[in-house]
């Protein structure tokens, strides 16, 4: 074995070179041993090849250059998938691939060592966060959104339930006089698995045992059958994620259909049961501020805002270890294919981009941005985002994460009829 092949043998391991199709893997072979790319370089034509199948672009035999030096061919050939990368998407021709028709999963009883109540696992001073406290009632998730970050951290084919969550739950010492918002939908959907395992029970006992508590479910399925066979605590607020059809159908899977997840809220509003959406990751692509001002707008038809007690907006953002793990999975998505730029230590839209999705989100609702009867209001906010982005999208800002909690608990306190207790 010669010194290059020793090389590439070397620089191919714990890549996704295996992984390229068998006339890629031989393509890249031979332009390697022709210009005899250096290490790093080989690792980054690597994952642009993987990253071109995935976003059922150009592959990378189309897109490569021609040149005698190598540094040059390198250059010109980033260049050519930066091209793509940074071109505004569209889903027209996008195929989806190895997308799977249902859940299939197992379930798995064990009791959790400690107890999973804990702070917002994005909560961070660089960007205005509402000190959301998350409940793990349930780890990991069945649905299948290429997005997803909970696949990063669980085994997403095994849904763990906690045994002693019940028991937990009882045991819990809150301060009666504070007023707390805890969130279940961050280690996985809230609904989607019913009252299995008795979790549902018990939070709504929780709830009920503690009017103090601001109790949100955040949910991408229409599974609200317990709530409607049973008394629904007035101190529960459902959820729902929204997108438009478009990335629902492309990115979302398994996931509850646009129209399921909007008539789901609305049987619960029927009920009295506080509704909000999250709106988080609004995507970018071709026509995609008129599709979301399409959903925007179905929303106000259909609820009136002394009904939703929140509307909130985020987008894609992403950690180095996010997107290893998206290059390993055998699927075509569209969700890495953004112009990456650094947004507090991770990697998202740039903020002229962000700036034009969040604005146009925000003025879309301005029927719901009024004081309505009994002093409520829709509460509108801005999801791991950094603080002058709500000045130039939503025209004010807070000065710290405990001034923005203030607002949205009080806020919610208001819609809720309770007192907020500080």
């Amino acid at each position: 074995m010669n010194s290059y092949s020793e090389k590439f043998t070397k620089a191919i391991q714990n890549t996704f070179f295996t992984q390229l199709t068998l006339d890629e893997q031989e393509f890249i072979q031979a332009k390697a041993f022709e210009y005899k790319f250096s290490h790093q370089e080989l690792k980054q034509i690597i994952d642009m090849a993987r990253d071109l199948s995935m976003w059922d672009e150009k592959r990378i035999k189309i897109i490569f250059p021609e040149h005698p030096q190598r540094k040059v061919v390198f250059t010109r050939l980033r260049k050519a998938y930066e091209e793509i990368q940074n071109s505004l998407n569209s889903y027209e021709n996008f195929t989806l691939k190895n997308i799977p028709k249902e859940q299939k999963f197992t379930f798995k009883v064990a009791e959790k060592q400690g107890f999973g109540l804990g702070l917002c696992p994005v909560a961070s001073e660089k960007t205005r966060c509402c000190n959301l406290l998350t409940l793990d009632a349930v780890e990991s998730c069945g649905f299948d959104c290429s997005y997803c970050s909970i696949q990063s951290f669980y085994n997403q084919n095994t849904i763990t339930f906690d045994s002693s969550f019940k028991d937990k739950l009882l045991n819990l010492e809150l301060d009666p006089n504070k007023t707390y918002h805890i969130g279940t939908g961050q280690a996985s959907d809230s609904l989607m698995f019913g009252n299995r395992e008795g979790v549902l029970d018990a939070l709504c006992a929780f709830a009920f045992a503690n009017p103090n508590v601001i109790l949100e479910f955040k949910t991408k399925s229409d599974n609200i059958k317990y709530f409607l066979e049973n008394d629904v605590p007035k101190n529960i607020l459902c959820t729902w994620s929204l997108n438009t059809p478009t990335i629902i159908e492309n990115e979302e899977h398994l996931t509850a259909s646009l129209d399921k997840r909007i008539n789901a809220a609305r049987k619960l509003a029927d009920k009295g049961v506080k509704v909000g959406f999250h709106f988080h990751p609004i995507v970018e692509y071709i026509g995609y501020l008129d599709e979301y001002k399409q959903v925007y707008e179905r929303l106000i038809l259909e609820f009136a805002p002394e009904e939703v007690a929140l509307v909130s907006f985020g987008t894609l953002t992403f950690i180095k270890p996010v997107i290893k793990q998206l290059r390993g999975r055998e699927f075509h998505t569209k969700i890495t294919q953004i112009p990456h730029v650094d947004a507090s230590g991770k990697t998202s839209y740039p903020d002229s981009t962000k700036e034009e999705m969040f604005k146009h989100a925000y003025e879309s609702f301005k029927p719901w941005q009024q004081k309505i009867a009994g002093n409520n209001e829709v509460f509108f906010y801005l999801c791991m985002e950094e603080h002058q982005m709500w000045a130039k999208t939503f025209g004010y800002q807070y000065a710290t994460n405990n001034d923005f909690e203030h607002a949205m608990l009080g806020a919610y306190c208001n819609t809720l009829g309770q007192t907020y207790l500080i």
